[in-house]
């Protein structure tokens, strides 16, 4: 077989594959043999007829039709292997010979990644946040766990802002009733302005039993973005009463005896928080850092898909949420062209991370390990709240497993980067990447200081912890996957926006 790569541009290459015919034998024995299967011949049991019988009725080039599309994906790798092209996507495939008897050739056009090397990273430097908690935050933190044992208590008067309404909706568009825009028992807190427009106006002075009508566009169902008659009528009005934050709210909410031991636990898990995220932030503004070292083109047809995938994710989010694109643009203050602009900017960023990090995979000799692909997969199980087998069955059947032997690749080229970066946060102090992974993981002073007393047992451990770290500190580690090459990339910013407004629905 002899192959020959002429360079399109330099993410698109055109192979050129001329082969001996006798290599096709292989392949024409199976195609007489599986159309011999399926044609019936007098004289002759299926699977049975003779090739010349086959030629004489079916016909031979049908037979080397059926050879040739047998043929062709294992020559096409064997040549992708030959020329150790890294293909990106299916070839654009064209048979250009088949001379029976003597010769065989086809094109292949591919896009592939295009060939660089990696930059030196040492010395790059990133700053973040800082994780100081404030005692606002503290503050916040605990009125949100007052909230959640808060009672409603129902009240003898008229609607005021802040009080939870129960009210029955009615909605009718030309005299005719809307069915899917009406609802009773509907428990509202009024002035949330998590309805429909123009609903806390309309409560505010109503007592249990008054009606009041408006008009109003309604937001969803059938009818949604039509503009309806909306009738509300109060069957109750509650006020939410707020436990007292004392010792006894402490030992209702918490294991903890004391209001001072509660703030002292929330402080605790602030700063935990605080210092997730600063891991986080570094991975990515490590790979920023990086992704501004580099200049490489990017295959227009991969950046097209990316962009198409990230707007498919975009319509299920607001699927989800009851939303429009419009809807969405008006509460970003975007245009579309802007969001168009922002979709595609970030769809090749994140492309361009994909391959940066898989290149520095190739030039530091990284690989997989089975505990490794494992531990992937049990994390990303217990997210998804299903079996680890049952996962591993689903990526076997559905061939995922290489799309996640990248990812995890991908990971670990990018803590490659981050243990190489400089890290420091807003007021100048450096991070200590592995202490704060020891810290999180739950390493205490008094263990370590046992483990160096024993040298053995030092490196042991030290071993152990890093494992351990990297196993299991998914926030910090593996936030990205399963897109790792998204991690200089913004996501499309839809899923916040929708999960506030479905969450304001829920509260409502």
């Amino acid at each position: 077989m002899k192959t020959d790569v002429e360079e399109l541009t330099p993410t698109r290459v055109k192979l050129t594959v001329e082969v001996p015919f006798d290599e096709l034998k292989p392949n024409l024995d199976k195609a007489y043999k599986e159309i011999s299967q399926q044609v019936s011949i007098k004289g002759f049991r299926r699977g049975k007829v003779p090739a010349p019988l086959i030629d004489k009725y079916v016909g031979r080039g049908a037979v080397l039709q059926e050879a040739v599309n047998d043929a062709l994906p294992e020559l096409y790798g064997r040549a992708v292997e030959e020329k150790e092209l890294f293909v990106l996507g299916q070839p654009d495939v064209e048979v250009t010979e088949l001379n029976d008897g003597e010769q065989f050739a086809f094109t292949a056009e591919v896009d592939i990644r295009p060939k660089f090397e990696v930059p030196d990273y040492d010395g790059l430097e990133v700053t973040v946040d800082t994780a100081e908690i404030t005692d606002e935050q503290i503050d916040e933190t605990v009125d949100n766990l007052r909230e959640r044992f808060a009672s409603l208590t129902t009240v003898e008067r008229a609607v005021e802002d802040g009080d939870f309404a129960t009210v029955d909706l009615a909605a009718t568009i030309d005299g005719e009733d809307i069915e899917d825009a009406s609802t009773s028992g509907y428990s509202y807190e009024v002035g949330s302005k998590s309805a429909i427009e123009g609903l806390d106006d309309a409560l505010v002075g109503l007592s249990a039993g008054e009606s009041k009508t408006f008009t109003s566009t309604l937001v969803a169902g059938e009818r949604g973005g039509e503009e309806a008659e909306v009738t509300v009528t109060v069957q109750s009005v509650k006020v939410k009463n707020m436990p007292e934050l004392d010792d006894d709210f402490a030992q209702m909410a918490s294991e903890f005896d004391t209001i001072g031991e509660l703030r002292d636990d929330v402080r605790g898990r602030l700063e935990r928080q605080g210092r997730m995220q600063q891991l986080s932030d570094a991975r990515d503004k490590a790979l920023e850092a990086l992704l501004e070292k580099v200049d490489i083109p990017l295959p227009e047809k991969v950046v097209d898909e990316e962009i198409s995938r990230r707007n498919q994710q975009l319509e299920q989010q607001l699927q989800m949420a009851g939303m429009t694109k419009a809807d969405y643009l008006a509460d970003e203050e975007k245009s579309e062209e802007d969001f168009d602009k922002d979709v595609a900017d970030a769809a090749a960023l994140a492309v361009k991370g994909g391959f940066v990090l898989d290149q520095l995979a190739v030039q530091e000799e990284l690989n997989v390990e089975n505990e490794e692909l494992s531990e992937y997969v049990v994390t990303q199980a217990m997210q998804m709240g299903v079996a680890p087998q049952q996962l591993a069955q689903y990526l076997t059947e559905n061939n995922q497993l290489p799309a996640i032997v990248s990812e995890v690749l991908r990971s670990k080229a990018l803590n490659l980067v981050v243990e190489h970066v400089t890290i420091k946060d807003e007021a100048g102090e450096v991070i200590d990447v592995e202490a704060v992974r020891r810290e999180l993981n739950g390493e205490t002073d008094a263990a370590d200081a046992d483990a160096a007393a024993d040298a053995d047992a030092e490196v042991a451990d030290t071993d152990t912890e890093t494992e351990a770290a990297e196993a299991t500190d998914t926030d910090a580690d593996e936030a990205d996957a399963p897109e790792a090459a998204e991690a200089a990339a913004d996501e499309t910013p839809a899923a916040d926006a929708a999960e506030a407004k479905e969450a304001e629905k829920k509260d409502a």
